[in-house]
């Protein structure tokens, strides 16, 4: 890890301050999102993660559920759960691979395809809310994105191994 120069360290009082920690200015953002998107999402029905997985799948119908769940970051004892609820809600459908019975696709069905139209005004709904331009979130979501990545290849290191 690169040390950091004197110039840009707090002193420790500071750097303990609740305020000043990157992760919990990402965790109450996330929190504050996803409360932003609740009411919006249960007009039609769905969970903040389900919209997750329906917002994969409307890029990529048919995805393996393991290319669904690295897509999403969701391990298989949270995703298996999560669609299950959605086939009970008729939104998609699992199938198991005739190639290969390990592997299951996930398929929308007609009232999951559907609800793509619905959900349409979604992202101009939350970009209103932010009262941010365009231009700033896409270079927000951008660098955040970056972040994510940097701290996945940081906690794949076998420096960072316990």
């Amino acid at each position: 890890m690169p040390s950091a120069t004197p110039s840009a360290v707090l002193h420790a009082d500071q750097a303990l301050q609740l305020d000043h920690q990157l992760c919990f200015a990402l965790y109450s953002t996330s929190l504050a999102m996803t409360k932003l998107y609740k009411p919006l999402l249960s007009e039609l029905g769905l969970t903040y993660p389900q919209y997750l997985a329906l917002l994969a799948l409307w890029e990529h119908d048919g995805l393996r559920v393991s290319d669904l769940g690295a897509r999403l970051f969701l391990d298989s004892g949270t995703l298996t759960p999560l669609l299950k609820r959605m086939e009970a809600a008729a939104l998609v459908r699992r199938e198991r691979s005739p190639e290969d019975e390990r592997s299951v696709r996930i398929h929308l069905t007609d009232a999951g395809r559907a609800l793509k139209v619905r959900a349409a005004a979604i992202p101009g709904c939350i970009l209103q809310a932010t009262q941010c331009s365009l231009g700033d979130v896409v270079e927000l979501t951008r660098r955040v994105q970056a972040l994510r990545n940097q701290i996945g290849c940081l906690a794949a290191t076998p420096a960072n191994a316990t």
